[in-house]
């Protein structure tokens, strides 16, 4: 496994490769077996895992909070609704209902990895790097962002490619 700060340069690397896998993966592989391998992959490499000695995903985006969270988060933090939104998020809403933090690494990042939200962090912050749900091979673009960020998502594109015999044939 890559060290968090080595993954985005080596993914940078093996973007060509990895847009190539990507065509490949839609013109040969079946979708419901692709989704198995991606959690087969995932269960497995993440469990021993310590996402809080990487925390690549946390400084590298700004964190959201869906408008539903707000009450729920501000009172973890002792905080009124209007106060939380002062202190950590964009005043505006995004398009898909979330506010964003103000700053990244995210605002609710702590100094020792942790989330000062603990166990009110938002759900695309728990399900981050998404490599466990469902349709894998409709979002394999986003797929390819997260193996810039994470490098236990890197390491399943890499092993995927292994299971599918993939060989990168470079462009001259």
């Amino acid at each position: 496994m890559l060290k968090p700060e080595e993954v985005e340069l080596q993914a940078k690397r093996k973007e060509d490769e990895n847009f190539a896998f990507r065509t490949f993966l839609k013109i040969n592989a079946d979708e419901q077996k692709l989704d198995k391998q991606f959690l087969k992959l995932h269960k497995e490499l993440f469990k021993d895992y310590d996402c809080s000695k990487c925390r690549n995903c946390c400084t590298k985006y700004a964190g959201t909070i869906p408008e539903e969270d707000l009450r729920k988060d501000a009172a973890k933090l002792g905080r009124s609704v209007k106060g939380f939104i002062k202190q950590y998020l964009k005043p505006e809403m995004d398009f898909d209902g979330n506010y964003s933090t103000l700053h990244v690494p995210c605002d609710f990042l702590s100094e020792d990895g942790s989330c000062i939200l603990e166990d009110c962090k938002p759900e695309s912050c728990k399900k981050y790097p998404y490599t466990d749900q469902p349709e894998r091979l409709q979002s394999m673009l986003s797929v390819l962002d997260v193996v810039i960020v994470c490098p236990v998502a890197f390491e399943i594109l890499e092993q995927l490619k292994e299971e599918y015999g993939y060989r990168y044939r470079r462009k001259r």
